[in-house]
């Protein structure tokens, strides 16, 4: 019995989690994913440093904000399963921590069970859903039953809403989700940007396009706007590279990172 039976897995469309996963050097990708995600390198060849640089914001956020107390995750945009994932980061901190994996790719789907290992303490739960119906992601069991609401809770965006351009609603989106989240709650987010790399940036939007992927890059003051009502922790909104590297993260640039990281609670 293979892994996938019984999922839908449309094999003929790129996703862009599966070309994600092709970027960090994975294998869960198809031919449709490796052909489109082809096209992106040939335009921006430092996109698989722009993944690790992503990749180890995760883990670091992850790892601060479960050293200030945070026990409770959910993950929207989890993408392909890629070891050590949040909730190992977290738990490592956090043994008794909660984390909710949200995706809307069913080869993720297909990956769950890997997501939903963890310490006996702690427990993980996965849903598949997308981030354009927020009341459907906040209303899902997985979410209600591992989740307490009335908690504080880290929101996890990471790399996620350069796929919902304004005309889907995306700040509409994230206030939704804001908005359901206890005080000292957090909001953590990547987002790629054009400011470092304008023309390739450019590109890079249409190739999603047309693979079949809404795609925007957004400005600082753009990006900044997400968390509106929130307050920033140092070092604010920066280069993703830039927020709170340590010796053991890949060297990237903030030219090939192109893309901005913050981490805001919420008063």
């Amino acid at each position: 019995m293979s892994l996938y039976d019984g999922v839908d897995l449309r094999l003929n469309v790129p996703h862009s989690a599966r070309m994600y996963d092709y970027y960090l050097g994975g294998f869960t990708n198809f031919a449709a994913d490796r052909e489109a995600a082809g096209h992106a390198l040939a335009v921006a060849p430092w996109l698989r440093a722009a993944a690790r640089a992503n990749r180890a914001f995760v883990h670091r956020s992850t790892r601060v904000l479960a050293q200030a107390g945070i026990d409770q995750f959910l993950d929207i945009g989890t993408g392909i399963p890629t070891s050590p994932n949040l909730h190992e980061v977290a738990q490592r901190v956090q043994p008794r921590a909660r984390v909710v994996y949200a995706d809307n790719d069913p080869i993720v789907l297909s990956h769950a069970q890997a997501l939903l290992t963890g310490t006996p303490e702690g427990r993980t739960a996965y849903v598949e859903a997308d981030v354009t119906d927020p009341a459907d992601v906040l209303a899902s069991p997985g979410v209600r039953d591992t989740i307490d609401l009335d908690r504080p809770v880290a929101l996890s965006l990471n790399a996620l809403l350069h796929f919902v351009p304004d005309a889907r609603g995306a700040y509409g989106i994230v206030e939704h989700l804001k908005s359901a989240l206890a005080p000292g709650s957090a909001l953590v987010m990547t987002h790629v940007t054009p400011e470092f790399a304008p023309d390739e940036i450019g590109r890079l939007v249409r190739i999603y396009e047309s693979a079949g992927t809404a795609a925007q890059a957004r400005t600082l003051p753009e990006f900044t706007r997400f968390f509106d009502g929130w307050t920033l922790i140092a070092p604010g909104a920066v280069p993703t590279p830039h927020w709170r590297p340590t010796p053991a993260d890949p060297p990237v640039s903030a030219a090939e990172a192109c893309a901005y990281a913050a981490v805001a609670l919420r008063p």
